[in-house]
């Protein structure tokens, strides 16, 4: 592979919060995503931070809670891959926006979605005298433990319902 190296980046987040990582292409992303979820989840507190892959090469931010926006800055300046894009949220699910957020004409795909601990697989290279960052992919969660029985599936179908997911 030569001049690029392999790390993985650790999300650091509290243990049940869920987010969204995401790659777009344009600058204009973070009032977009921002956008998004006000309109999609009126209620639901969020934070945005977008990594610029040119011009500034600055982490872009929006958000309705402060904490929030921290936290998604502090994950994105970590990533720290070109146009990549990090969502965290409070009262809301990724489900809810998920398909809103792949609406946005300048996103270009979702790496996950999940409140599971996670793990970002980057490549970093150089281009001439500047580093370049991408994500390869990510590590989501844990190593499946076996099939579901009958119990586990009781339990699913009770746990989407005492959510509200399911009638």
């Amino acid at each position: 592979m030569g001049d690029i190296t392999i790390k993985t980046i650790e999300i650091e987040k509290p243990e049940d919060m869920n987010f969204i990582l995401g790659q777009s292409h344009f600058i204009k992303s973070v009032e977009d995503l921002y956008e998004v979820m006000v309109n999609a989840v009126p209620q639901a507190k969020f934070g945005i931070a977008f990594c610029e892959a040119s011009g500034a090469c600055k982490v872009r931010s929006e958000g309705n809670d402060q904490g929030l926006q921290k936290l998604a800055e502090k994950n994105a300046l970590s990533i720290g891959a070109g146009h990549s894009f990090v969502i965290f949220m409070k009262e809301c699910f990724p489900l809810n926006v998920l398909n809103a957020i792949k609406a946005v004409p300048e996103v270009c795909s979702i790496y996950c979605a999940t409140a599971n601990p996670t793990k970002v697989v980057v490549a970093e290279g150089a281009f001439g005298n500047e580093k370049g960052r991408g994500i390869i992919g990510v590590i989501d969660g844990y190593t499946p433990k076996g099939l579901e029985n009958k119990e586990d599936i009781a339990w699913r179908k009770s746990f989407l319902r005492n959510i509200g997911y399911k009638r």
